[in-house]
């Protein structure tokens, strides 16, 4: 079982580190509310321990993030006790609150009950700038437009609408549209990238689905100095 853990207070941190570990899980730990929301929105986590109280980016903002995309279990482990601050925490999707100082077995069984229940919602709208993604029925739009898209096309533009902002490789979009192992001398990725982006960014002055080349595809809005878009220049 994968877990990131977020929290800044370096003897805290290693404490739950070494806990969970010698519990038998696999532990991320990061010290900023940053690194913390980029790594729970790439990697593939069963359970997110977040502080409340942390440098760059504070908890409540990341499960507010997180939740636009993201239906990871989420336990808030922080000195805030009041009952607004639960309150708070429950309602922006977090699944469980312990307030700190706790007992350590405590905090396994919460874990452990979070772990065996699973995600706790289903997200049913992804949205990104202007294009909603409607996980359930199968249906996008964009600027309230409909797209019509193909099954691989679809799973493709979920994959990508879930880590904006990330480059993708192309053996990564293989192995998780396809599940295939990639070979470079097909051309498979390359084409259903074209078609989404034919159907998604064609008629739109705003262009979402980018290659970066040499490393693979980014969904994002590009934005210059000035504010104006960065055109992609493509030979």
């Amino acid at each position: 079982m994968h877990i990131l853990l977020v929290e800044d207070e370096p003897k805290s941190g290693d404490y739950l580190r070494r806990g969970l570990t010698e519990s038998g899980f696999v532990v991320d730990w990061v010290q900023t509310g940053v690194d913390g929301l980029h790594n729970a929105r790439t990697l593939d986590y069963k359970l997110i321990i977040l502080d409340v109280m942390l440098p760059g980016m504070n908890g409540w903002d990341i499960l507010r993030e997180l939740r636009r995309t993201h239906d990871t279990p989420v336990l808030f482990l922080t000195a805030r006790d009041e009952v607004e601050d639960r309150v708070k925490g429950l309602e922006l999707g977090a699944d469980d609150y312990l307030v700190k100082p706790f007992a350590y077995t405590e905090l396994l069984a919460r874990v452990r009950t979070l772990l065996r229940r699973g995600p706790s919602r289903e997200v049913d709208l992804i949205e990104y700038d202007d294009v909603v993604l409607d996980v359930l029925r199968r249906k996008v739009t964009r600027a309230g437009q409909r797209i019509d898209l193909t099954a691989k096309e679809f799973a493709l533009l979920h994959m990508l609408i879930r880590r904006p902002g990330e480059v993708l490789s192309r053996p990564q979009i293989a192995s998780q549209v396809w599940d295939m192992n990639f070979d470079s001398d097909t051309n498979v990725v390359d084409v259903a990238v074209r078609r989404l982006r034919a159907k998604l960014d064609e008629g739109f002055e705003k262009k979402l689905l980018h290659t970066v080349w040499g490393m693979g595809y980014v969904f994002e809005v590009r934005e210059g100095r000035d504010g104006r878009e960065l055109r992609e220049v493509r030979p």
